[in-house]
């Protein structure tokens, strides 16, 4: 057994003391924030619906369930289907459409997504102005906002938000209160702006070492560990009054298929099911997380149709809520995805499929027309089966009683956000210290001895980078400041990767080390030019870490970060300078 091995079982032999009180902490967490986890409403003498004055509000004062119940009995049918759905806008600012939905048929939630999310003042100048549109309909329920904030990798909202380690240095860093503030400096962020709903945390195992869908999403590959981390990284999300969502339910860690652009296939069977992507759902739904994430992935061995578990009831209704007894929103992941419509054979019929499952919030990352068919023909089908309807009728319940437990709490995002401080907030100043502690935590000595860099001349030094990370760069040169640099591309294609081999090859030999960054397979054969000359190369793996574990067979040190965050160059730069000794262990299974 080597070091790391021993160092991870003792890290989890520690856990398995730790655990309870892990468990218990985060309970406590849950409970004080949303109140998700509240005492029931109490029952108290008020008048019966029928009775409740004709003018009340989402605001008004009445026990939630009884108000719930009251303002859903006074939808319309097309309040109700609206309520379920959550539209994004591709523009800069929300499209004239998008505004439509939400004056004149009560849109119930909408996401930013990160196509232009860097001002981020107009990002939330502009959930100002879609809330004070929400507030102006007769019921004024308040919208839920969301966006993908996972950390790392994934980042919606641009502009000067913290651009952290994400999950997978946390799995790496080995400290479970780190993805507690992670969740919390995040949340923090996003409450700034007037979000209320991230989607976030990803708890994938990552099983499948060559997925480039979820990678550096995951914590790892070590299911209890996932659990203990994502609840943590949830708690912290709700401390900041933030709402989590896991995903993708149920799991998404075996497939190296992007549902984006097809449907993936996960070919095992039940029990791999329960022992492996269940774990971290199952901590998850004991901790009352709030939504879930279900995800457009197939399992032909558990339900032979081999629909998207988006779509399955067996899925959602059975397994989700029966088997594992969640109780809170379960929301789709973005039905534009072909995963999800290439199956049912359109967007209307996913959009049917996705209700029907048990779905309690629909996605649509564009803003459908008012006239498209996923509303008319499931508006006609409210009118005509009782059973669509009554399906409809509980998600839309589900979703307002949802708003006015979360709205009405202590720690609930206000829902007009104070746009003149958000440069006071964002990035959020005691992140930016916690991240960079994160960072170093994270960094792992894969291959290699713990000997710092630190030649007689700088000049000795070729630093090889992609130019879309200049903190490669920026760090590199804090420490070695007459290092030369050649600039590579992250994705080179086959005509740029022959062309930057033919010239590191000429370059290599004039130094006696080279650093070079491996961000994906192109810069990893890259790397592998080396291999035949005489001269010390030193990688610097990024993001998943499998291009550049084949390298350890001649490269004479690894080490690995999991993103391209400006704090985790600072931490891998610090380490290879020899400023601390990197202790993160590896988090897969090799």
């Amino acid at each position: 057994m080597n070091q790391k091995d021993s160092l991870f079982k003792l890290f989890f032999s520690i856990l398995k003391i730790q655990k309870k009180w892990i468990v218990i902490s985060v309970s406590l967490i849950t409970v004080s924030v949303l109140g998700v986890a509240k005492e029931p409403d109490k029952a108290v003498n008020i008048p019966v619906e029928e009775e409740l004055p004709a003018d009340i509000t989402f605001w008004s004062d009445y026990p939630h369930e009884i108000l719930a119940k009251t303002l859903i009995n006074r939808m319309s049918d097309e309040e109700l289907l609206a309520q379920i759905f959550m539209f994004g806008w591709a523009g800069q600012e929300p499209s004239p459409l998008l505004n439509q939905w939400v004056t004149e048929r009560g849109l119930g939630s909408v996401k930013v997504f990160g196509w232009n999310t860097e001002d981020i003042h107009l990002v939330a100048r502009s959930i100002t102005d879609l809330q004070k549109k929400a507030q102006n309909r007769p019921l004024q329920i308040p919208l839920f906002v969301a966006t993908d904030q996972e950390g790392g990798w994934i980042r919606h909202v641009k502009g000067s938000t913290s651009d952290t380690p994400g999950n997978l240095a946390i799995g790496a860093g080995g400290v479970p209160i780190d993805s507690w503030y992670s969740g919390y400096y995040i949340g923090r962020e996003l409450r700034a702006l007037g979000i209320n709903m991230n989607f976030a945390p990803t708890v994938d195992i990552y099983s499948n070492h060559e997925s480039s869908v979820i990678g550096p999403r995951s914590f790892g590959e070590y299911t209890e560990y996932t659990g203990i981390l994502g609840a943590t990284f949830a708690a912290g999300s709700q401390a900041a009054g933030v709402i989590p969502t896991a995903k993708h339910f149920p799991g998404h860690g075996d497939t190296s298929v992007d549902s984006h652009g097809m449907l993936p296939v996960i070919d095992i069977d039940y029990q791999t099911l329960m022992e492996r992507e269940l774990v971290p759902f199952r901590y998850l739904v004991k901790e009352k997380i709030p939504a879930i994430m279900s995800g457009h992935l197939s399992f032909p061995q558990i339900v032979t149709g081999g629909e998207p578990a988006s779509l399955s009831k067996t899925f959602l209704t059975d397994i989700l809520r029966g088997e594992l007894g969640y109780e809170g929103l379960i929301i789709t992941d973005d039905m534009m995805m072909n995963g999800a419509t290439s199956w049912a054979g359109s967007l209307s019929a996913a959009f049917r499929m996705a209700i029907e499952a048990g779905n309690d919030i629909i996605i649509s990352s564009t803003t459908a027309q008012l006239n498209e068919n996923l509303w008319t023909a499931n508006l006609r089908l409210m009118q005509t089966s009782l059973e669509f309807r009554n399906r409809v009728i509980d998600a839309a319940h589900r979703v307002v009683l949802a708003k006015l437990r979360y709205f009405k709490s202590d720690n609930a995002v206000p829902i007009y956000p104070e746009l003149d401080k958000i440069d006071e907030r964002i990035p959020d100043p005691d992140g930016q210290v916690f991240f960079l502690e994160q960072a170093c935590r994270s960094v792992t000595l894969y291959h290699g001895d713990e000997s710092p860099l630190l030649p007689e001349k700088d000049e000795d030094i070729l630093l090889v980078g992609q130019k879309q990370f200049p903190s490669f760069f920026s760090e590199g040169f804090k420490r070695y400041p007459g290092a030369k640099r050649m600039e590579i591309t992250y994705g080179m294609g086959p005509n740029s990767l022959a062309w930057m081999t033919n010239l590191l090859i000429s370059m290599a030999p004039q130094y006696k080390t080279v650093v070079i960054c491996v961000a994906d397979e192109a810069s990893a054969q890259l790397a592998a030019a080396l291999k035949d000359i005489q001269v010390e190369t030193i990688i610097i793996s990024v993001l998943a870490p499998y291009p550049a574990m084949e390298l350890k067979e001649w490269a004479d040190k690894i080490l690995m970060i999991y993103s391209y965050s400006p704090y985790s160059f600072n931490a891998v730069f610090g380490a290879l300078h020899g400023e601390f000794v990197p202790r993160g262990t590896f988090p897969l299974i090799e």
